[in-house]
């Protein structure tokens, strides 16, 4: 218990400091992921599509991100997932969102969603809710990173089993 308030803290403490990245949005706390998230979930990216959507000056290319879900941690995400999110590629134009994560097949990522078809990036503090799981082939074990691939609360090699421990602890705690 000891270790998981420790990482708790270490986690908030780095996430309300983070500035390695330029971003006019401000880095949301560890608590205020978890507390304003409607879903968290690891799951794995299966199809990336884009299309236009509107009509006249309303004219914009949106992608649709969807997850094999393979870890529900917040919420009721279903088997599958779909994101749905401003920006994308079509017949080589570009609408691009900048600080927007980009998505592609077989990406792993932990999530935190909110309000999924009305906000133009469904992650808290767009970039900063999503977090990259991969394979530390060194340690041999799933560490996760933020958004850039970066050190996530300042923890390098940081296990997905313990972020994701950090978060029901959190969501625990919340309910109380």
């Amino acid at each position: 218990m000891k270790k998981i308030r420790l990482l708790l803290f270490l986690i908030a403490t780095a996430l309300s400091l983070n500035n390695t990245v330029a971003t006019t949005v401000i880095p949301p706390t560890f608590d205020q992921l978890v507390e304003e998230a409607q879903l968290i979930f690891q799951g794995s990216v299966t199809d990336v599509r884009c299309q236009w959507v509107g009509e006249g000056a309303q004219r914009r290319i949106e992608s649709f991100v969807t997850f094999l879900i393979e870890d529900p941690i917040k919420g009721e995400p279903g088997s599958t997932y779909t994101l749905r999110m401003l920006g994308g590629t079509i017949d080589g134009e570009t609408m691009g969102i900048a600080d927007a994560p980009i998505f592609k097949k077989g990406d792993r990522d932990i999530l935190f969603v909110e309000n999924n078809g009305n906000q133009f990036i469904p992650l808290v503090g767009i970039m900063h809710g999503r977090f990259r799981v991969r394979l530390d082939n060194l340690a041999g074990r799933e560490i996760v990173t933020d958004n850039t691939g970066g050190a996530v609360g300042g923890v390098v090699g940081l296990t997905a089993a313990d972020f994701k421990t950090a978060i029901r602890t959190k969501l625990r705690s919340s309910a109380r």
